[in-house]
């Protein structure tokens, strides 16, 4: 699976099937993220986003198990 196949707006889902994001936009075929303000920095590193301060994280390849019609899947861990 690859960032191509992602687009904005599209909701973002942990292994567990819970809602933690949105796609915000893609650049140079690299999605970027904007996580719910309510994760706390031990989720955020869970997902593989780390504990920084930006507002959108970058999604790499690797972090996606399947881009389906109703959102983004992460892998459990990264």
């Amino acid at each position: 699976m690859t960032n191509n196949d992602i687009d904005a707006g599209m909701d973002v889902y942990d292994r567990h099937g819970e809602e933690v994001g949105t796609v915000a936009t893609v650049e140079d075929d690299t999605a970027y993220v904007d996580l719910d303000p309510g994760l706390t920095d031990e989720v955020r590193s869970s997902l593989g986003f780390g504990d920084t301060d930006e507002d959108t994280y970058a999604l790499r390849d690797e972090m996606v198990d399947t881009v389906a019609s109703d959102g983004v899947h992460l892998q459990g861990t990264h």
